[in-house]
């Protein structure tokens, strides 16, 4: 079966979200990962838990407070409004806003378990050799994490290429702009259009045992990393 011209509109859509969410919480997660790992801070337990927050929180409920923080009436809201930047929900960029707060946990996690795994020898070697602290992250820690930066890329990717409920309340259903493949699915059905629906459902089944087999293909590595 053919995609049609709003099958790929959303594809695309999908995939300019997953990617920009991705990189973005790669570059947010990565140093707070690290610091979660080698605190001993008492803020640890309690940013730890409003961390892993959305991944027990429903994902309307989640939806619903951004709406309420990103409109008008929010101190989000007005606060772009004053910086001329307009209102985040109903656009691409309130989508990634959204994508990232509630991918967050599946970013992190992967991170700390790998900086935690790492234990403090490699960094007492680099400390021998008089390595400065941001040659030892960037040579020694990042290069070690490999593993944990790969599977919480992937994590990152597939969950929001599956996201549906924050999307819908966020982002809306717009065409060409905040419609991904998992509205399109759900505005086929709606439509009873079943043999477009089983389409675009077999491409996100296909996606995901892809994504599952690059999980297991990076679990010996992560397993080697745990032990040594």
């Amino acid at each position: 079966m053919s995609l049609s011209s709003d099958d790929w509109s959303a594809l695309y859509v999908t995939i300019k979200l997953a990617s920009l969410s991705t990189v973005l919480l790669l570059l947010l997660t990565t140093p707070l990962a690290w610091w979660l790992a080698r605190t001993h801070s008492r803020l640890k337990r309690p940013l730890s838990v409003l961390l892993t927050l959305p991944m027990v929180l429903p994902p309307t409920v989640l939806g619903f407070y951004l709406l309420m923080l990103l409109g008008p009436h929010g101190w989000i809201g007005q606060l772009t409004q004053s910086l001329g930047w307009g209102l985040l929900p109903f656009t691409f960029t309130g989508l990634v806003v959204g994508s990232m707060l509630y991918s967050l946990p599946f970013a992190v996690q992967p991170l700390q378990q790998s900086f935690e795994a790492m234990g403090d020898w490699p960094l007492e070697v680099a400390a021998t050799l008089r390595a400065r602290p941001g040659d030892v992250f960037f040579n020694v820690v990042l290069p070690m994490a490999r593993p944990g930066l790969v599977a919480a890329a992937v994590m990152t990717f597939a969950h929001t290429v599956g996201e549906f409920g924050v999307i819908l309340m966020i982002g809306g259903n717009i065409p060409g702009k905040t419609r991904v493949l998992s509205i399109q699915i759900y505005n086929h059905v709606e439509a009873m259009e079943y043999t477009q629906g089983h389409g675009l459902a077999g491409v996100l089944l296909i996606f995901s045992i892809a994504v599952l087999w690059m999980l297991h293909r990076f679990k010996p590595v992560t397993d080697r990393l745990t032990s040594s």
